[in-house]
């Protein structure tokens, strides 16, 4: 009876909140879009690259989300959160928390590796401050994040009569001393550092934002322990250890307290301290010249401490297990019998479970975080949170099949509907059919990109898309077919006893003049061969999906060097200097400095920025914006799409040749629909890899090798990205493509595949042949799953 009852009960008006609503999103291109997207349910996006589908689910759903949760934190704590401007939309109803898991690569922090990421690290030291042998102290002594430390001093307490007492304070910590918990210790070429026959005054320092007269310079010149006017070849030998290696002193510089450090010592400091994957380019370079990086041969390499070393459980000891690979160290902690410490070694066990789940068992918790892949970096993340005792939150992935073989799809499929069935909504931007068909509901964005883009096309079930005449649901079920012919080769790479990482004395002949593509699962060995292990005289140009360092100020314009030309011909049209038509120069905008916004610090709540009410965001001088050149004064050209300026420069008035050339390979790697002003930071990793490839494009010959090109590319776009790569080798250059489209791989030349699985089970050279041969045999994964793909 009290079921019969209960199923009668209406229902509560609590569950009818069942749709997360968007009304007039008008987010970068959005057109003012409304839709409802159904909660606790998998919502794909789809569309051409630039229709809108990150400014709808990132900038619009998830960045209100995050903008509402920090703004229930007091106002001390807001201070420390990034600063979020509301979503330009009229409604949005029905927001739950969302959790953004994105290919950005974590922090740059040399200390940070795949077992910091997770829990994982955190709870083998708690397992080793419980059951190692000897024991040495608490979960920071097993840590290389926290360093040694001893002090002590005197306490005086007032208990009527005053009592000074003696204490001492000790940490135990695991870091290796001689590294600083790096790994790798440094050593400088001084001598690359300041030029002995110049004084201070002069420049002598050749460290980058060193300048003379400038305030990293007047540390030096006006410290009072050197002469400003010396060569530094004449100082003695107290001066140049006071100039290259004295500790930190506080000194007085007009009239301010600062702290003055050798050189040497704030080289070490502001450079080698930082990860090098993540400097700029010149400052990159510049530490290449000066430093040579080795194993630390205190610790090996292991980053601890010879206590931490010391303890050990069943003979191995914290470093051993992080250098295992996850797989077999999920199958060690499997063998731990310890009833003491069960509930741990359950957590434990089921967080290396789902490294291996997720097809990411090959790793090893000691991998540096800044060495994996956009997709790696996505996957890595995925751990954290299938383990989470969160329900009905909102999951947003950002291509979350990005580097990841057909055969490891159908995985990461599974774990997108065990977060659905947990009862969360799940939000995926994504271009493959195989995870595009296993929707509950899809939002296709288009019909174009850029400008002619952000307007809904369909919303609906996957069969309504099919149905739906769209240029998604036209292409959905599109399959590549193998050539007929394929080219002959003109040379060959020899590559003999490659080592590098899991690849197993690996020789391999890469064909020359044709294009090549290399595949296998992830961790199979791919990039350790097309990477790691070219000979260094073949001239290799890699373009990969690593971020474009710079500035918010950076945009297509400034970075391939397609603004000079402009302002050349801007200043040549209107008799004025080249120098007006920049807004990081004269002609920028006296209010905002030529950023089209203006930040305004407020304390310890957000900051905020506004569009600069001088300029109205169009970052030059009233004045500059008189000048012309076809019509257009330069903040109206830098706000053209790609496709708009190509025919802009092409012809008439206008014509500029060196302008439409850039222009034109823009448009070759299909990135016609960008803005010529867009903030670089706005960019996705595979049109920042089209962007630095349009840059390649104007190099002479050569060997190419392009990384997962196909990322963030509609599958309308595949086809004229194999036309492109056609055109590359046409042209005599050879194209070497680490890819796992089979669209791609159906279009080679040639195919190296590797495996035959990840980690220790790869690294071998499993096939090399043609696609048809691959086919043909199917004696390899990537062979099933393309003959199946070609309906062989």
């Amino acid at each position: 009876m009290e079921t019969a009852a209960h199923e009668s009960r209406p229902a509560h008006i609590a569950d009818s909140h069942d749709m997360i609503r968007v009304h007039g999103a008008r987010e970068n291109n959005l057109k003012d879009v409304s839709i409802e997207i159904p909660k606790r349910r998998l919502t794909v996006f789809t569309g051409v690259s630039g229709s809108g589908k990150s400014s709808l689910v990132f900038s619009t759903i998830a960045a209100e989300s995050q903008r509402m949760i920090n703004e229930t934190y007091t106002a001390f704590v807001q201070g420390f959160m990034p600063t979020m401007a509301r979503p330009d939309v009229d409604v949005l109803d029905g927001l739950t928390t969302a959790i953004i898991v994105d290919q950005e690569r974590p922090g740059g922090d040399p200390r940070s590796t795949v077992g910091t990421l997770t829990d994982a690290n955190a709870l083998l030291r708690i397992l080793f401050s419980r059951l190692g042998e000897p024991h040495i102290g608490s979960p920071q002594a097993f840590s290389f994040n926290v360093p040694s430390v001893r002090a002590a001093g005197a306490v005086t307490v007032e208990r009527g009569a005053k009592k000074t007492e003696k204490v001492t304070f000790t940490r135990t910590g695991g870091m290796c001393p001689d590294c600083e918990g790096r790994g790798t210790v440094s050593d400088i070429d001084v001598t690359q550092l300041y030029d002995a026959d110049k004084s201070l005054n002069e420049g002598a320092i050749t460290v980058p934002g060193f300048k003379a007269g400038g305030w990293s310079v007047r540390f030096y010149t006006e410290s009072g322990f050197l002469d400003p006017d010396k060569p530094i070849r004449d100082y003695t030998e107290r001066e140049l250890h006071d100039f290259l290696y004295r500790e930190p002193t506080k000194v007085k510089i007009g009239g301010i307290n600062l702290t003055y450090e050798g050189l040497v010592v704030q080289v070490r400091r502001s450079f080698l301290a930082k990860d090098r994957e993540s400097m700029r380019p010149h400052i990159r370079a510049f530490v290449d010249r000066i430093a040579t990086f080795a194993v630390c041969p205190e610790c090996d390499g292991t980053r601890l401490s010879a206590p931490a070393r010391s303890s050990k459980i069943k003979g191995a000891n914290i470093a051993d297990l992080c250098a295992m690979q996850v797989s077999d160290l999920a199958e060690w902690v499997r063998e731990l019998d310890e009833p003491s410490a069960r509930p741990l070694l359950t957590k434990l066990q089921h967080t290396l479970d789902k490294f291996v789940e997720i097809g990411l068992g090959y790793l090893s918790l000691d991998r540096p975080s800044g060495t994996l892949s956009g997709g790696e970096a996505q996957r890595v993340k995925m751990v954290r949170h299938l383990g989470s005792a969160l329900t009905d939150v909102t999951y947003v992935f950002d291509e979350p099949t990005a580097g990841l073989h057909p055969h490891d799809i159908q995985r990461m499929n599974d774990l997108l509907l065990q977060l659905r069935d947990k009862g969360n909504t799940v939000l995926v931007v994504e271009h493959k059919p195989e995870t595009i068909v296993i929707a509950d509901h899809v939002v296709d964005l288009g019909p174009g990109a850029g400008t002619h883009g952000g307007a809904v096309c369909f919303e609906g079930s996957v069969d309504g898309l099919r149905g739906s005449g769209t240029l998604t649901g036209r292409h959905l079920d599109d399959r590549a077919v193998l050539k007929d012919r394929v080219r002959t080769p003109n040379g060959k790479i020899a590559i003999r006893g490659a080592n590098t990482n899991n690849l197993r004395n690996v020789d391999v002949d890469i064909p020359l003049g044709v294009l090549v593509v290399v595949t296998g699962v992830a961790g199979s060995g791919k990039s350790s061969l097309v990477h790691g292990s070219m000979p260094a005289n073949v001239g290799v140009v890699s373009v990969d999906q690593s971020p474009i360092r710079g500035s918010r100020r950076s945009n297509p314009a400034t970075y391939t060097g397609l603004l000079d030309p402009i302002r050349k011909a801007f200043a040549k049209a209107n008799g004025v200097k080249p120098a007006l038509f920049s807004a990081n120069s004269e002609g920028a905008c006296p209010a905002c400095n030529g950023a089209g916004v203006v930040y305004t610090d407020l304390g310890m709540m957000h900051g905020v920025s506004t569009t600069c009410e001088e300029c109205e965001g169009r970052r030059f001088q009233a004045s500059v914006l008189e000048y012309r050149l076809g019509g257009r004064d330069i903040s109206e050209v830098l706000a053209m799409p790609v496709a708009e300026a190509e025919q802009f420069f092409g012809a008439g008035e206008a014509r500029i040749p060196a302008a439409h050339a850039i222009l034109r390979r823009l448009v070759d790697v299909g990135l016609g629909y960008l803005g010529l002003g867009q903030p670089l930071t706005t960019l996705s990793g595979g049109e920042r890899q089209r962007l630095k490839l349009a840059v390649h494009l104007g190099d002479e010959g050569g060997v190419y090798v392009l990384d997962e090109p196909t990322t963030g590319l509609h599958l309308a776009d595949i086809e004229n990205l194999l036309g492109l790569l056609d055109r590359l080798v046409d042209a005599g250059r050879s194209v070497i493509v680490v890819a796992h489209h089979q669209a791609v791989m159906a279009h080679a030349d040639w195919i190296i595949d590797l495996g035959p699985g990840a980690g220790h089970d790869g690294g071998r050279i499993v096939f090399q042949g043609t696609p048809a041969q691959l086919v043909a045999e199917r004696s390899t994964l990537t062979g099933e799953h393309l003959a199946a793909y070609v309906g062989a």
